[in-house]
């Protein structure tokens, strides 16, 4: 029965991508042709050319290709597993997001988990000492991180740790004029570590509040009050029964975060210039490359889709008390 139930369960969410996925294509590709951009304009900038080889440039791009045509080729040739070539890095369009998501997997996943502990540590601390001094420093900091808007903070942080302080490069995924081969671990490292801190603290005041709430909700739970008759007290108390009750809703919603991930990597890679598959949306987007933008558009529909199919699977087959708490409100 539980087999049938998740094959049920995943065939629903399966069914649910495809849909998604064919609902973003099409308005994303409506979207991008309303642009006002001459990709021709676009790729050659201040350049004056001839009228023949513009005429060719604009025969390359499509230019006078009807709306729905061109959506039809590339859809056909996005089901044969070909996303095309990209128009500003005149290389296939797999190839350019495979280095660059890389990029942005490694930028995403180290503040993904830096903001799941720090938030979970915070909201921790703050529902232990619920109503103190420490309870609203925290919840004041978590407030300030929620409104902060994202480049705002990826600009303050860039000031006063690379201009100021000249603890971090300005930008940038290596060395300025460092060949790729001579690139060590460290020097990636180093590059890394500003926009992974500010990427992480966007993510950190949603756990930590979370966190907070659910700790003391489960504080004032009939078996807290039972083990604190037989004895129990301190942080003892905290680890054996309000740790192990608020975890998986805390890793639930930190699976549910990852569209507020993406949106913050791509703002974040902008002003830290590092080359990753947010910095390429932009640059497709201000330069009209169709085809690596829509590209970019499915991949990133995807990971979405992923954290919150994982988020799903732990609502309905891992812990059901969070759909019966849910249902109980």
């Amino acid at each position: 029965m539980k087999q049938r139930k998740l094959g049920y369960f995943i065939g629903k969410k399966i069914l649910k991508l495809l849909c998604l996925l064919i609902v973003v294509c099409i308005a994303s590709f409506w979207i991008v042709e309303q642009s006002p951009i001459d990709p021709v304009r676009a790729y050659i900038g201040e350049m004056s050319i001839q009228p023949e080889q513009k005429a060719k440039l604009e025969e390359y791009w499509g230019v006078n290709t009807p709306s729905h045509e061109k959506f039809m080729n590339w859809a056909g040739n996005i089901l044969k597993g070909d996303f095309g070539i990209s128009l500003i890095y005149r290389m296939p369009v797999t190839d350019v997001m495979k280095e660059r998501f890389t990029a942005s997997i490694i930028l995403m996943a180290s503040s993904w988990l830096m903001s799941g502990i720090l938030g979970f540590i915070l909201g921790i601390i703050a529902g232990m000492k619920n109503g103190t001094l420490v309870d609203k420093v925290i919840k004041t900091y978590c407030y300030i991180l929620i409104a902060a808007p994202t480049f705002w903070l990826a600009l303050i942080m860039l000031l006063v740790f690379s201009v100021y302080l000249g603890w971090f490069p300005i930008g940038l995924g290596i060395p300025i004029g460092t060949v790729a081969d001579d690139v060590t671990f460290l020097d990636r490292i180093h590059h890394l570590i500003l926009p992974t801190i500010t990427l992480s603290l966007l993510g950190v005041a949603s756990i930590a509040m979370f966190t907070r709430e659910k700790l003391i909700e489960v504080m004032s739970s009939d078996y807290i009050l039972f083990a604190k008759a037989r004895g129990e007290r301190g942080l003892g108390l905290i680890m054996r029964h309000g740790i192990r009750n608020v975890a998986l809703p805390a890793i639930t919603l930190q699976f549910l975060g990852f569209s507020e991930l993406f949106g913050g990597a791509v703002l974040v890679e902008q002003v830290f210039s590092y080359p990753g598959i947010g910095q390429a949306a932009v640059a497709a987007g201000l330069r009209s490359d169709v085809p690596l933008l829509l590209g970019i558009v499915i991949v990133s529909t995807i990971f979405v889709f992923f954290g919150n199919l994982v988020a799903d699977i732990i609502y309905e087959f891992i812990d059901p008390r969070i759909k019966q708490q849910e249902m109980t409100t």
